[in-house]
């Protein structure tokens, strides 16, 4: 990690630069496939499928009998940690649902607000060297809450076919019954366009590649809509005195490990913790079997050494990360300042890991600064707003003038007709 102290404020824009990935043909090579998919659907998706996955079988759709399959290779221990996570994430996002409230704006004149499924929902959830089956649960669960009549999930598999059975039986655990052995750009167009075996989705979720995040952001153009922009994985670390140096520097390699475009970066105001942080992770970063990629995410990474909790905020909050991790003194009241952050940790015993996997929060978030705009997925990402008005006539008696003036002075007499007709027909 790159070490700083007491840079000027005007430096930390260009200090707190993410790291760069080229882009030059990354867009145009996924048209090129999204189109195809777009005009050959599975013939295109089984193409690109041998071409990168090696898999070139052109059975999609996982059966039921795979899926139990795949729940007999698990431990009983490992099951049962998946059901433990799937509870407490269940428990959360139920938590979320709004009741309806009727608001009488004036008399006479009632709104209200109506949460509506997305009806048809895509999930994309890695496989590969990391299969990430906690996503299914992030992602799988809030759907089925939500109530998505639809929900699609596409996983690339290995040359034979297989996907990983963890993911397998968190899709059993989420309700997901539709689940294909599809992955990257190939996945995410099936989703967005529809093919004979594919159903065509409303709104695509779920991390992946560069590739597949060029897809994702290419179908919201004009076809389906997307969860968020989303890029590599990152940490923020606020760490005082009070912190553990092992317990830091062992929550930035976790999220050094996801890849070699990662960043993780370290705030503190104590110089002994500064120094004792870095020389863990050079101690556990030597044992990690994702150890290159970490190591070249240590390289884009950034430790500064601040003055005072309070530049350390600021300094967080300009940045927007991922994860926050306030391993500090206080640290519930330091969180009271939190302006920017997809995810917050609160304290010395609360480790990113813990969201990831199986406190109950939803580990699919903002990346790139996006947590400036963009919220983490939750049970509202499922779902529409759909608002309903009810005036009575004793209520467009009140507020008919006023609409009348405004429809008029926007020149729009179709809209102050409708208004004065009814008025006319009460007189």
């Amino acid at each position: 990690m790159q070490k700083y102290v007491n840079p000027p404020a005007s430096e930390w824009t260009k200090l707190l630069k993410r790291p760069e990935v080229s882009t030059s043909d990354l867009y145009d090579s996924a048209n090129s496939v999204l189109e195809d998919i777009r005009r050959e659907g599975d013939k295109a998706v089984a193409r690109y499928s041998a071409k990168y996955d090696a898999y070139t079988a052109h059975q999609f759709e996982v059966s039921a009998d795979e899926i139990e399959l795949a729940e007999e290779q698990l431990s009983e221990e490992l099951k049962s940690a998946i059901r433990r996570a799937a509870a407490n994430i269940e428990k959360f996002h139920a938590a979320q649902w709004h009741s309806k409230t009727i608001v009488e704006t004036e008399p006479g004149v009632s709104c209200w607000q109506k949460s509506v499924p997305i009806e048809k929902v895509g999930l994309y959830v890695p496989g590969g060297t990391a299969p990430l089956f906690s996503t299914v649960l992030m992602l799988g669960i809030p759907a089925r809450i939500a109530g998505c009549s639809t929900i699609v999930l596409c996983s690339p598999p290995s040359s034979n076919g297989n996907i990983n059975p963890a993911i397998l039986f968190a899709a059993k655990l989420a309700g997901i019954k539709q689940i294909f052995r599809i992955g990257g750009i190939q996945a995410i167009g099936a989703m967005a366009f529809g093919t004979q075996t594919v159903p065509k989705v409303y709104k695509i979720f779920g991390p992946g590649n560069r590739f597949v995040t060029a897809a994702k952001q290419l179908v919201s153009l004009k076809d389906t809509a997307i969860d968020m922009p989303a890029g590599p994985s990152e940490v923020l670390i606020m760490a005082d005195e009070t912190a553990n140096p092992a317990f830091v520097a062992a929550d930035l390699l976790s999220q050094a490990e996801h890849g070699a475009d990662s960043q993780v970066i370290l705030l503190t105001n104590s110089p002994g913790l500064l120094d004792a942080t870095l020389a863990e992770i050079d101690k556990q970063v030597k044992i990690l079997p994702r150890q290159a990629g970490a190591l070249t995410a240590l390289s884009h990474s950034r430790a500064f050494l601040l003055p005072s909790m309070e530049e350390m905020m600021k300094m967080s909050n300009l940045y927007a990360p991922e994860h926050l991790i306030l391993s500090v003194r206080n640290a519930a009241e330091v969180a009271e300042n939190v302006v920017n952050a997809g995810s917050v940790f609160i304290g010395h015993y609360s480790p990113e890991s813990a969201g990831d996997y199986a406190s109950g929060t939803n580990h699919t978030l903002p990346t790139h600064g996006y947590a400036r705009s963009y919220s983490g997925v939750n049970l509202d990402s499922f779902l529409r707003k759909i608002t309903f008005q009810e005036l009575s006539k004793e209520g467009l008696k009140n507020l008919g003038p006023a609409i009348e003036l405004m429809a008029e002075a926007e020149m729009l007499q179709a809209h102050k007709n409708a208004v004065t007709i009814r008025l006319n027909s009460l007189k």
